[in-house]
């Protein structure tokens, strides 16, 4: 199959997961035009040209300019229904898209008045009316875009002020009419214009232009063919290339979808072949790109909301996250290894590989760019522009390459395949943003914090699985930043203020928690992609994803506990913690396979087997948790549980491999 011929593939597969329809041929220049006005749009606002100051002289009108232009795209692009997805455009979208775009550019001729005259909190009879329309219209297209949960959500939360004196107690705040309601959403800089749009705005444009270009100029390819040089030939070598491919690459895409059908498509067909099954390649896969997203330097638009919630540069965001996706990808890479070894899973042959010389001279631009990027990132901290400066260097750098040169036809794919992606996530944000207005609006957001300390009794080790298992749900029915959004705005001040936990270290437990959606059944839409790819059954590809990425459901804990696995606190502590909680990580991943490098199986038959992967999987636990603090034992009491669970555990692994039973022969590495 030709690489042409798998980006098209890819391209239907996602259309047809995310349910978007193909646009009627008179009309496909539509998405590629308005990113081309966004860009521009954009790149006069971000780098102050003054060339747009009639719509970039004001941040306002900037803001209601972006969702002007894409939100119409939605009644394009998606269907009333899913079965909609293959049939011609219906007459009343064509309207709704009009209508859209109409009221939309309202705001934006008159975001001077809305903000001289203080029409958010008193608006002429007109405004009110377009107020109470576009209202309307953002609940569907979030609907179209997210799914009836997030409709469902934001509508009832949007109308929460309305009712909001006659509700219990605990919920309990300061009513607004209808049309307060309405312009407060509307036009305050504090619900549908506020920070997730802010956000979107003025950083994820940018990253998200930079994932588009780097997939169709063939930086997938390359970072697959990469990664199979390097650990093709090992023992479970495609495995561990799904790792290395998907985390650099998820890690700058920034969606798991997209990471799982780009990387995916290459991997899964590789692990196949040497003797994995279906449902574990796919689950292998769907925890590389939910890793992936997770890793730094991009990691999706969540992040760049929770650098503006927490008021911090993104690059601290960045250094935050560094070692705890180190530590998930490191449990993943052993889990595969020990897989690999207890079922004698070879590589592929070296003949079959890629040359790493070879593919080096191809695609070294894309690491040189890769490193300009990080290098603005986190040295010259112009997180704003940084995305603009690496995509016009990979876009010059790729003219130079025979095999990813771009004609026409890739441009315009790029900029239609960009234009849906933007559309889908400002139909969300501008949703999930009237939540946090009306949050605000009420003044509830200042006192549900105090609600959650009461509820938990004030016991800070209660707050932290609530507020596990609060995002975790939320992540199930809403898509992860519209879970982070609300969860920052309701639960993270009672933790912060109630536990007296580090604020970044909250907000990124959040976002780990609201992401293992991706991997966790029922729902699991990483793992349901990835069982897509790879022909097999979705619950089993999740059962898969969920045990393989098993390290994440309590590395979030291993942080809130310790702070200096985000970086806070003395260079020697940091490395100790990390150390520590590296080791732990992977005596944790050898106890879930049954597989310890060093000394080979964890004991033979059921109840041998059972006591051994116990013992280390407990010996891991306690030595990569923090002592102190919330913990009421040190850390030299840990270590020692550590070690009295681990010496025998070995001792009796050891045993077992000199006395097999039933005529079994030992295994060693």
């Amino acid at each position: 199959m030709t690489h042409t011929a798998d980006n098209d593939g890819t391209r239907q597969a996602k259309e047809k997961i995310r349910q978007m329809r193909t646009l009627p041929l008179p009309l496909r220049w539509i998405p590629g035009a308005v990113t081309v006005a966004l860009l521009l749009m954009t790149l006069d606002y971000l780098f102050n040209l003054g060339h747009l100051t009639f719509i970039t002289g004001l941040e306002t009108q900037f803001y209601y300019a972006v969702v002007a232009l894409l939100l119409p795209l939605i009644y394009l692009l998606w269907p009333l229904r899913p079965a909609g997805q293959y049939r011609p455009i219906p007459w009343y979208d064509y309207l709704l898209s009009a209508v859209t775009l109409g009221v939309s550019g309202y705001f934006v001729i008159n975001a001077d008045s809305i903000l001289e005259r203080g029409w958010a909190f008193a608006a002429p009879d007109t405004a009110l009316w377009v107020s109470y329309a576009w209202w309307l219209l953002i609940i569907e297209a979030a609907r179209r875009a997210g799914g009836w949960p997030i409709a469902v959500i934001v509508t009832l939360f949007s109308l929460y002020p309305l009712v909001a004196d006659v509700m219990p107690g605990p919920i309990q705040a300061f009513p607004s009419s209808l049309s307060e309601t309405a312009m407060y959403h509307t036009m305050s800089t504090e619900s549908i214009m506020g920070i997730p749009l802010q956000a979107f705005a003025g950083l994820v444009i940018g990253f998200l232009v930079f994932g588009v270009v780097l997939q169709k100029s063939g930086g997938g390819k390359f970072f697959i063919n990469l990664a199979f040089a390097l650990l093709g030939h090992v023992r479970g070598g495609p495995a561990k290339v799904s790792i290395f491919s998907s985390g650099l690459m998820g890690s700058m895409s920034g969606s798991v979808i997209s990471n799982v059908l780009t990387t995916g498509v290459l991997s899964i067909p590789a692990m196949r072949r040497i003797g994995m099954s279906r449902s574990f390649a796919g689950g292998v896969e769907a925890c590389a790109s939910t890793g992936g997203v997770l890793m730094p330097p991009v990691m999706g638009a969540t992040a760049f909301v929770m650098a503006m919630f927490l008021d911090v540069p993104y690059s601290a965001v960045v250094l935050a996250a560094i070692i705890p996706s180190i530590l998930y990808f490191l449990g993943l890479f052993i889990q595969i290894d020990a897989y690999a070894a207890r079922h004698d899973i070879k590589g592929l042959p070296t003949v079959e590989l890629p040359s790493l010389w070879q593919t080096l001279k191809e695609g070294w631009y894309f690491i040189f760019v890769f490193a300009l990027l990080v290098w603005m990132l986190l040295v010259m901290q112009r997180e704003a522009v940084a995305p603009f400066y690496a995509t016009a260097l990979l876009l010059v750098l790729n003219q130079f390459s025979r095999h990813n040169r771009w004609g026409w036809k890739e441009v315009g794919e790029a900029l239609s395949g960009a234009a849906k992606l933007f559309a889908e996530l400002i139909a969300i944000l501008a949703g999930v943003g009237m939540l946090v207005g009306a949050l605000s609006m009420t003044g509830l957001s200042g006192t549900i914090a105090n609600d959650f300390i009461h509820l938990a009794g004030g016991s800070v080790p209660l707050l932290l699985i609530m507020g596990a298992l609060t995002s975790f749900v939320l992540g199930i029915g809403m898509t992860v930043t519209a879970a982070y959004i609300f969860l920052a705005v309701a639960l993270a001040p009672a933790l912060i203020q109630g536990g007296g936990l580090d604020p970044m270290a909250v907000h990124l437990f959040i976002l780990y928690w609201g992401m293992l959606s991706f991997i966790t059944p029922p729902v699991a839409l990483g793992a349901f992609a990835a069982a897509t790819v790879a022909g097999a059954r979705p619950m089993t590809t999740g059962l898969q994803a969920m045990r393989l990425g098993s390290v994440i459901y309590f590395i979030p804990f291993l942080f809130v506990l310790n702070p200096a696995l985000i970086m806070q606190g003395e260079p020697l502590q940091i490395a100790m913690v990390f150390v520590q909680a590296l080791v732990g990580v992977v005596l944790f991943a050898s106890a879930m396979q049954g597989y310890l490098i060093g000394v080979g199986r964890l004991g033979r038959g059921a109840i041998q087997e059972t006591v051994i992967r116990a013992l280390v999987l407990i010996s891991g636990l306690t030595l990569a948790l923090p002592g102190g603090g919330m913990v009421p034992l040190s850390q030299v009491e840990l270590l020692g549980i550590s070690l009295a669970a681990l010496v025998p555990a070995v001792l009796l692994a050891r045993w077992s491999q000199r006395h097999p039973r039933n005529g079994s022969h030992p295994q060693g590495l």
